[in-house]
Formats: C-alpha cells, sequence, structure tokens
C-alpha cells in the first residue's frame, strides 16, 4: 500500500490549499489547527468558522479579531462592559468616561465633572417623531470633549402634555451614570401662561427649573428673569442666592435656514465677567429640517463647584425647551 501523503510543515490556517473557515476540513475552535484570533485564517467576526461569544477560540475584548466596540463600558452589560454584537438584549457599543474616585462632600456620581471644563449633549432622534409626527419623551447622550459619555438623561412627562403642550409641558429630566444610578434630576412644572420675556418677573408665570443631586437634595433651581428683547435667566444656589446670570441672543434663529451656533452666555451676577457659555450649535440642514434633535454645548471654569455645573445643565435643558422644541407638533416657539 502506498504510504500516505504527508502535508508540508507549515500547512495551516491561511497557507495554500488549506479550506476556508465553515467549510469540511477546517477545525473548530479552540481544536487544534484552528488559527488564534487575528493570525491569518481566523475568520472576521459574523462569518462562518467565527466562534460563538463564550466559546473556546473567541477573542477578549480589545484583542485583534474582537468585533468592534466589544470592550467599551456600557450600563447596559454585566459590570459595565459591552457585549459583543448579536448578544439578545444589548445595546450598541458606547464609550463611558472612566469614574473618578470618591470626592469627600462631592455629591455621589458628580464626581465626573471635577475633572472636565466642557460638555456635549446630544438629543437622540426619535424614529415615530420624524415619520408619524408624534411628540415623544426627549432623551440625550452627554459626553466630554473627548467623546467618552459621562451622562444619559431621559425625560418624564406625561403624553397628553407632550402632544397639546409642546415645549410648555412640565417634565422630569432623569440624569444617570454609566451603571445607571440617577445622579441629577431636573423638576420643571407645567405652566399655561409661561414663556414671555415681558411677564417673566411674575412668579406664576416666569419658567423655572429645580435640580437636585442626588435625587431628594436640592442644590438650586434656574428660574427665568424678566427682560425687554433677549431672554434671560438666573441660575441660584440651594439658598437661592443668584450665584450667575444667563443671557441669550436678541435674534433668536431657528430652523434649518439658520446655519450658525447660538451662544447663551453665563455671567457673574453684575454682568461684567463671563464665566462660561451655553451654546446651541447647529446640527445640519438634513437634521435641522426632518427632526427636531439639538445640539449643545456648555463651558464652564475646570475648577467651578460641581452643583453650580450640575445647576448650568439644569438650565440647558429649561433653555432647550422653551426655544428649539417643537410646540404642537410644529415648528412655532415661544
Amino acid at each position: 500500500m502506498a504510504d500516505q501523503k504527508q502535508p508540508p510543515p507549515d500547512y495551516g490556517a491561511g497557507q495554500p490549499g488549506y479550506p476556508p473557515p465553515g467549510q469540511p476540513g477546517y477545525p473548530p475552535p479552540g481544536q487544534p489547527g484552528y488559527p488564534p484570533p487575528g493570525q491569518p485564517g481566523y475568520p472576521p467576526p459574523g462569518q462562518p468558522g467565527y466562534p460563538p461569544p463564550g466559546q473556546p477560540g473567541y477573542p477578549p475584548p480589545g484583542q485583534p479579531g474582537a468585533p468592534p466596540g466589544y470592550g467599551y463600558p456600557s450600563p447596559a452589560a454585566p459590570g459595565g462592559v459591552q457585549a459583543p454584537p448579536g448578544v439578545p438584549g444589548q445595546q450598541q457599543a458606547t464609550q463611558w468616561m472612566a469614574r473618578p474616585e470618591t470626592i469627600p462632600g462631592c455629591p455621589p456620581g458628580l464626581e465626573y465633572l471635577t475633572q472636565i471644563d466642557q460638555l456635549l449633549v446630544h438629543q437622540q432622534i426619535e424614529l415615530l417623531e420624524v415619520f408619524v409626527n408624534w411628540e415623544t419623551s426627549n432623551r440625550y447622550a452627554i459626553k466630554n470633549s473627548v467623546g467618552q459619555q459621562v451622562f444619559f438623561a431621559a425625560e418624564e412627562s406625561d403624553t397628553c402634555h407632550r402632544q397639546c403642550c409642546g415645549p410648555g409641558r412640565g417634565f422630569i429630566m432623569h440624569i444617570t451614570d454609566n451603571t445607571g444610578n440617577e445622579v441629577i434630576r431636573v423638576n420643571r412644572e407645567f405652566k399655561c401662561c409661561a414663556g414671555c420675556n415681558w411677564c417673566a418677573g411674575s412668579d406664576c408665570c416666569a419658567m423655572v427649573v429645580t435640580i437636585e443631586a442626588p435625587p431628594g437634595n436640592h442644590i438650586g433651581t434656574v428660574k427665568q428673569a424678566a427682560s425687554f428683547l433677549a431672554p434671560k435667566y438666573q441660575i441660584m444656589d440651594a439658598s437661592d442666592n443668584v450665584i450667575f446670570c444667563v443671557e441669550g441672543p436678541v435674534c433668536m434663529c431657528q430652523g434649518p435656514c439658520c446655519t450658525q451656533d447660538m451662544d447663551f452666555n453665563v455671567t457673574s451676577p453684575d454682568g461684567q465677567h463671563q464665566v462660561g457659555k451655553i451654546s446651541k450649535q447647529w446640527s445640519g440642514m438634513v437634521r435641522e429640517y426632518f427632526t427636531a434633535a439639538d445640539n449643545f454645548g456648555i463651558t464652564f471654569p475646570m475648577d467651578l463647584d460641581v452643583k453650580m455645573k450640575a445647576c448650568m445643565v439644569g438650565a440647558l435643558f429649561l433653555i432647550d425647551f422653551m426655544y428649539f422644541e417643537n410646540k404642537n407638533n410644529n415648528n412655532n416657539s415661544y
């Protein structure tokens, strides 16, 4: 009997004549001859021969051959680690900012704010609003300057108020960290006569939000102030002392034809010193025309009290609802 021909010494995955992944003769994951992740012959994610999660041969997070995004932190996965794409019940990969160590005297969850001087707030596009003009609860991703997510904000409001009252509706904005813990809560009561700059000097008509961090611990208030043309607000601490004033532009350009950012300057109470800025950022023609989703930016001093930084976030949401949220599902606003 003729001797069986032996394969050459370098015969293996990725070599000429070796069967492709998923074909007869290709070894199963974890068996001799199966290539390690990232090596020639290792099948790409989702292709035949690629091992399922948790099985031998499946690459660890962040290693060659791992699915894109696998290994990023996410509140949806156990331990804050994003599961690979295709695993039921998991969200798309999101890179979260690492939580700093606990700081004495700092409200839990606001430690993030000690390390940043800028926040980017991106409202998420809701397909129901785009296609059927049905006002849904707003949701926002709050990120640092390098794109890492710091917080997630979700609106709680009455369905009827959203459809009938538009931006005048009352709401509770729940702001959570990457573990899903609520660290900031922004409350606004419904006021049917609110919105006019002229009558904002009256407590019954002025738009107001209160800020709690953590929920149940009042740290400040943002109140609309009376003004002739430009919108104005006061940011107050827990004792109702005015810490900052916010003034917006006289001309509130809105809609897809407005291609410039709109700045709301944050100043000292006397208006002499600018300490920060809240900006409504141009989102692009398609996004501005077809959706009500907005982009904002906040800048503040790095050493500013984290409670006041949280109050500036509350001021952003009040400004968004007053000037950039659809009213009665159309493009009119206050």
